[in-house]
Order: C-alpha cells, then sequence, then structure tokens
C-alpha cells in the first residue's frame, strides 16, 4: 500500500553511527512490495539488552520469547521481519523464530537467545521459515547500511521513515544515542509501542538500563495513541553496546547517570511523538495536557479516554471547539472527577472554568487555532496535584480507507 507521506511528516535526522552496532537491510519477501522487509543489527559482544513488550494476551512469540531474553541481559542481534506479524500463529510462528534466532547465532558463534527478533504485519499468517532462512542468508552478507534504511525497512503502513538521536556527558566522556521506530496504526500502548529500538554506546549494566527503558516507556510511549487498539508485537528495546568507553552506569548514583537518562528520555519521546504524527489517515497533532488530577496515573487515564474518544477526535478534525466532548471523555474515564471543578480549554483559552462555561468567551481565537494541524487540549480537574500529558491524532476518513484496504 503505497501511501502519500503524512502532513504531520518530520524528516528523517541526522544520526550518527554507534560503535558496536552493525546494520544491514535485505528482502525476504514476506509481502509482494519491492522493498526490503528485513533489518539486522549485530551488536558488540557484551551489549547490554531491556525492553518492555505489549501487554496483550494474544501476544506473538516474538514477544514471548523476547520478555525471557531480555531478562539475561545481554545481546548479540537484532532481526526485524516487516509484513507478517507472525501473531496468532501457534507451534508453527514460534518455530520460525526459534529457526531465525538458531541461524543468526551460529553465523555469529553466540547464544539464540541473544539473537531478539520481532515481525510486525499481518496477524494470522505464520511467517514462512523458507522466506526467513534465505532472508537471513542474505541479510547476513548484504552490505551496511545506515539509519534511514533500517528505519524505512521496518515499516508498514508508515508513511515517512522516524528516527531520533540525542548525546549525553557521563563524566568526562561523550555518548551517543539513536533510535528508529515504525507504528502507524493499531497504536494504543499499555507498555510500549510498536517497533521501536534505541542503541547507544553507552556502557549501562542491564538491570539499569531496564530501569531507565520502564521509566521513560511510562513518560513517552505508554502516553501516545492513536485509534485505541493495542498491537500483538508491540515492543521496544533498547542496546547499549558499552564502547563509548564511559564507567558502566549501574545506578542513579554514578556520575551522568541523569543525563544519560535525559537522553534517553528526549530519543523515546521524539520517537512517540512521531508515531503519532504518522497516525493513519491524520491531519493534526493533539497534544492533551491534565492538570489537578487525583495523582498521575489518574491523569493519565483521563487524558487518555479523551485521546481515545471518537467524538474528540472527529470534532478535532472538523475544528469543531465542541469542549462538551471532552466533558464527556473526562466523565467515562472512571476515575475521580467533580464536575463543578471542570476546567477545559483550548489553545490556551479556557473555554469553561469550574463546571461552566465563561460568560465571556470568545470562541473565535480557538476555532483559529483548530485549523492548524497542531492541536492543545487543556483539562484541570482541581481536585489534587497529578498530571499527564499524552498526545494523538485526530480521526479522518483516512483512517478508515487505510484500515478498510489494510491486508490487499
Amino acid at each position: 500500500m503505497d501511501l502519500p507521506p503524512s502532513p504531520l511528516a518530520r524528516p528523517f535526522p541526522d544520526m550518527p553511527p554507534i560503535a558496536g552496532a552493525e546494520l544491514r537491510v535485505a528482502r525476504a519477501r514476506y509481502k509482494e512490495w519491492d522493498r526490503a522487509d528485513l533489518t539486522f543489527a549485530k551488536l558488540a559482544e557484551g551489549t547490554s539488552v531491556a525492553g518492555v513488550f505489549t501487554s496483550s494476551a494474544c501476544a506473538s512469540s516474538e514477544v514471548e520469547l523476547g520478555r525471557e531474553q531480555v531478562k539475561l541481559g545481554e545481546a548479540r542481534a537484532l532481526v526485524v521481519n516487516a509484513g507478517n506479524s507472525n501473531a496468532f500463529t501457534g507451534i508453527r510462528g514460534r518455530e520460525a523464530v526459534e529457526q531465525i534466532m538458531a541461524q543468526v547465532a551460529e553465523a555469529l558463534d553466540c547464544k539464540p537467545s541473544e539473537v531478539l527478533v520481532s515481525s510486525t504485519g499481518v496477524i494470522g499468517v505464520p511467517l514462512p521459515k523458507d522466506k526467513a532462512r534465505a532472508g537471513i542468508a542474505a541479510v547476513l552478507d548484504a552490505p551496511t547500511c545506515g539509519w534511514e534504511e533500517a528505519a524505512q525497512a521496518i515499516g508498514t503502513t508508515d508513511t515517512f521513515t522516524k528516527g531520533a538521536q540525542a548525546a549525553a556527558m557521563v563524566g568526562e566522556t561523550r555518548v551517543e544515542m539513536c533510535g528508529i521506530i515504525k507504528g502507524s496504526g493499531m497504536i494504543a500502548p499499555d507498555m510500549a509501542t510498536m517497533l521501536g529500538y534505541v542503541f547507544t554506546d553507552a556502557a549501562v549494566a542491564p538491570a539499569f538500563l531496564q530501569e531507565l527503558l520502564s521509566k521513560a516507556n511510562a513518560e513517552t510511549f505508554s502516553c501516545i495513541t492513536v485509534d485505541g487498539d493495542t498491537s500483538t508485537s508491540d515492543t521496544v528495546l533498547a542496546f547499549a553496546t558499552g564502547k563509548a568507553g564511559n564507567g558502566e552506569l549501574s545506578s542513579w548514583e554514578d556520575v551522568g547517570a541523569d543525563a544519560f537518562y535525559a537522553a534517553l528520555l528526549e530519543v523515546c519521546r521524539e520517537l512517540a511523538q512521531l508515531v503519532v504524527r504518522d497516525g493513519e489517515g491524520a491531519q493534526k497533532f493533539i497534544e492533551i495536557a491534565v492538570t489537578g488530577a487525583k495523582n498521575d496515573e489518574s491523569a493519565r487515564r483521563v487524558a487518555l479516554s479523551i485521546a481515545n474518544s471518537p467524538l474528540v477526535k472527529t470534532a478535532i478534525a472538523g475544528g469543531d471547539a465542541n469542549w462538551g466532548r471532552v466533558v464527556m471523555a473526562v466523565g467515562k474515564a472512571g476515575e475521580p472527577a467533580d464536575r463543578d471543578r471542570l476546567s477545559i480549554g483550548f489553545g490556551g483559552v479556557w473555554a469553561a472554568k469550574d463546571g461552566q462555561p465563561l460568560a465571556d468567551y470568545d470562541e473565535a481565537p480557538v476555532a483559529r487555532h483548530l485549523q492548524g494541524d497542531e492541536i492543545r487540549i487543556d483539562v484541570d480537574l482541581g481536585i489534587g496535584d497529578g498530571k499527564a500529558t499524552v498526545w494523538t491524532c485526530d480521526l479522518t476518513h483516512g483512517y478508515i480507507s487505510i484500515n478498510a484496504d489494510y491486508r490487499s
């Protein structure tokens, strides 16, 4: 399915190589398309790995295996298949993943458990073992490539490639960080999102890397939604090759730990927002900030209730400042709220305060704000100190068209 780039697209950034991570792409032809659909990253010995995965009860074999692999803390390779999610495929799907792991492990002289595999695409079709075997053979012999090629190869309905980079000083050592992600629809993670991969040359202990990634995830990937649907394959992995030469980070007390986390948070936030900007059929990027909630988690749930409301999203698509729909979404969230303390605004202009419309409310500046492609909704519950920000997009006819034709 060839789609024009989203109007909210961002150009792919200039991203430096990461020492200890070699990228390659190839064609396994999991779908009938004329493009690379297999991404491979060879990682240096001793690379730490951490991950967060979908909470779906129907997770793929790749996710089930990945959950166990990240507990071991080391990785030598990443394989990403695009066009076939290999989810809901039973023992045949698991055997295909194990075949890939074994084939790569033999080539790299490492343990199969050090080979992480992800797949994305149509659900319910077992990953063809013959194509998987041929694809791995091809990618092992392929020349190294850059971040943009790798990002393009992991996409499905994505309309633009997505990447982000940052750097941090860990003591006297500069460490680099680069991330790529794919995602456009079936976006409503309960832990992570789509397929995302962050690489750094910093030395970070696996347990601490997991702590950092989980914390960053809670503030970024778990705060986006496109359509309220959680994928069977959602995965975010972080790899730390240790090639920068810094003293290993193992706790928050270590010099540079805060700076490293700030860089990780920056990369994760940018990747998460890029997914929303490529939401299927999206025309507007929406930021929803909730304050005054009982606690931060309650604020997040209220914000996601607003972000997932088809009525709110279609109103924004039509440029309609229908704050009554926001009231509805707050009320159905199942979180503590007081109608008579609720305040709602758009683009910095309050439409309602303390449970009622403002007497001098002027809708004209709000209407102008809603004609743009960067929309902000503010909600203050007035009952506590909890706050959260989530990101979503509008719901247009384009979303229906894309998903009605998805399998073709």
